[in-house]
């Protein structure tokens, strides 16, 4: 049903449960994509339900079973006519997923290989929202999880690790230092990888939100997205939902796509920036963005090459403009987004003050986690007065935050 291919060199590998990257090219460059025989799938619009969860794609996806039995996927879509100036905005919120993220969508593919090819034990090195998916969805499957994670982990986020079950192995670095010694245990102990970028299936689950949203928009195409980066996998999965539905002449154009990473986090629009041949630009990160704060991106090349594929482009946001993106997006649409996901919106407002967009566009931005998550960014924000408890000076208070 399908190869892997290498996403430098080109080269072809049949799947097998050890290969993950190109042995030529290595971790960095030669991360591997999952290429279909497009001509032998026969897949039509009628095979897809707006209210189905991403089990429906299992004939676009490289599994041979389903064995998660938590409902991922089918997670709203909210669309506001003229805002901003634009014709059409769509808000893809996956925060409502199982465990807050875009990041089950990836997971129920990593169990499910690791059924398929037979392991007993699966790890990930994470930031926080795949160490706790893959902590809650692997919680009802016979799997061992061991989860990597840098010191600065949000509280909320490790207290989803405890309560399913996990085990925890917190390393004293950021996450870039977390990964590396999660490869290192992993393949000497003979573990199944879930980490993003370096398992190439991992990408095929993250293209069901653009496969999802093409669905639930009865097949229409965005114009332009928006989604935050880190690690590339997301956004460069983003692209790949797109482009298989377009080779499969369900849908008729790919839209732009837009990365937005945080200033303090811009390794991959380092990297774009300076152009092809794509040479990874390593950096040190910092932002309240825990999520897409990554330094050394795994998939660097394939978010770079697809987003140029889209005729994209990547935007920065500061750490500023992301809280502030925080606030605003849920007072106008009523969601609450963790920093990652509301740096999407945050690198919409930069488009518009850019003259990036056209009022005639519609404009799809992914918000891919839940902002109970993360709420230190606006915990300075939290210090509410005290009101004694008497009618007066409750009237009186009211008076004064009218």
């Amino acid at each position: 049903m399908y190869k892997l291919r290498c996403i430098s060199c080109g080269k072809l590998f049949e799947p097998s449960p050890s290969l993950y990257t190109c042995d030529k090219c290595g971790q960095r460059y030669g991360t591997l994509e999952v290429i279909y025989d497009y001509e032998k799938l026969n897949i039509k619009k009628t095979h897809f339900d707006k209210c189905g969860d991403i089990s429906q794609f299992k004939h676009l996806l490289p599994i041979t079973n389903y064995p998660v039995i938590q409902k991922v996927g089918n997670t709203p879509v909210l669309s506001f006519k003229n805002f901003f100036g634009i014709k059409n905005v769509i808000f893809k919120y996956d925060g409502t997923n199982p465990t807050g993220s875009y990041k089950d969508r990836a997971t129920t593919i990593a169990i499910a290989k690791a059924y398929e090819y037979g392991y007993n034990t699966i790890y990930c090195a994470s930031t926080g929202n795949a160490a706790s998916s893959l902590a809650g969805l692997s919680s009802t499957t016979k799997l061992k999880t061991y989860i990597f994670v840098p010191s600065n982990i949000p509280p909320a986020k490790l207290s989803q690790l405890v309560v399913y079950g996990a085990r925890v192995i917190q390393i004293d670095g950021n996450y870039d230092t977390a990964f590396e010694f999660s490869i290192k245990v992993g393949e000497k102990l003979n573990w199944y990888s879930r980490n993003s970028a370096i398992n190439p299936y991992l990408l095929e689950g993250k293209k069901t939100g653009a496969l999802e949203l093409v669905v639930q928009f009865d097949f229409k195409v965005p114009d332009v997205v928006f989604v935050s980066a880190g690690d590339g996998t997301v956004i460069s999965g983003i692209f790949k939902g797109f482009y298989d539905f377009y080779k499969l002449n369900i849908i008729n154009k790919i839209p732009k796509i837009i990365g937005v990473q945080a200033e303090g986090a811009d390794s991959i629009v380092k990297t774009f920036e300076n152009g092809k041949p794509y040479t990874p630009v390593d950096i040190i990160p910092h932002t309240i963005a825990d999520s897409i704060s990554v330094g050394k991106p795994r998939d660097v090349i394939k978010a770079c090459k697809y987003v140029e594929k889209s005729r994209g482009k990547f935007l920065r946001v500061s750490d500023s403009e992301i809280k502030n993106a925080i606030f605003e997006l849920a007072q106008k649409t009523g969601i609450f987004a963790e920093p990652a996901g509301a740096a999407a919106y945050a690198g919409f407002k930069k488009a518009l003050e850019y003259k990036l967009l056209s009022k005639e566009n519609t404009v799809a931005i992914f918000i891919t986690g839940n902002g109970l998550k993360d709420i230190s960014p606006i915990m300075n924000n939290l210090n509410i007065q005290k009101v004694n408890p008497n009618l007066k000076e409750i009237l009186d208070f009211i008076e004064v935050i009218k």
